[in-house]
Order: structure tokens, then sequence, then C-alpha cells
């Protein structure tokens, strides 16, 4: 399983991203612009999974690493991100394999090569 950098807008403790392959912005620099990150990814091969829509339209420009998983719904109390969240998770790291980007809504998935 590819690694992957959780933007510092997410939460820093959630279960769905405990493990070796996850590294929280907050471990590594907390301030860091979107440019700042990006170049961090890239360098690592790292995928980077955030709520910012900046890092969706960046890499419709850019040919990975990195790769960009987008959480598309709007601010939710943490019970129901979990929730919501957990349902597709899978399928959405399964899917980040094989395309640049993937888009997570509140009902559905979008994968985009």
């Amino acid at each position: 399983m590819s690694r992957t950098l959780i933007d510092v807008n997410l939460p820093y403790y959630f279960s769905l991203w405990e493990g070796d392959e996850y590294i929280h912005q907050k471990d590594i620099n907390d301030e860091w612009s979107d440019s700042q990150i990006w170049e961090y990814a890239k360098k690592n091969n790292l995928i980077i999974i955030t709520k910012d829509a900046d890092f969706s339209k960046r890499i419709f420009l850019s040919i990975p690493p990195p790769k960009v998983i987008h959480i598309k719904f709007g601010n939710k109390k943490m019970k129901e991100f979990y929730s919501i969240l957990s349902k597709s998770w899978g399928k959405a790291r399964e899917l980040i394999e094989l395309n640049k980007l993937v888009n997570i809504y509140e009902e559905r998935i979008e994968a985009i090569e």
C-alpha cells in the first residue's frame, strides 16, 4: 500500500489512517504552504489526503507523484465524518493505486486517471 500524507486540516487522531503508511502534516511542518506540501509529497512518492480543492486542481496539471484523495463533503461532526469516510475508504485506497485523483463525496466515489 502506498504511503500517504494527511493534510493539516484533517483530524490528527483518526483510526482510518493509523500506521506507518500514514504521515500527518503536523508531524512534518503544519505551517507549510500548499506548494511545500506538494513538493514533499512528490519527492517522497506520497498520496495527499485533503479537503483542499487546490490539490485536486493541481493534479490535472501534473503527472504523479503525488496522487490525491480529495474529501469533498462539507464539515461534519467527527462521528458523521468517520461514518461517511469509513464506508468508502477501502474503495478509495483501491482506486488511488490506478488513478491520479479520487474524489470522495458523501454518497459516491469518483476516480480520475
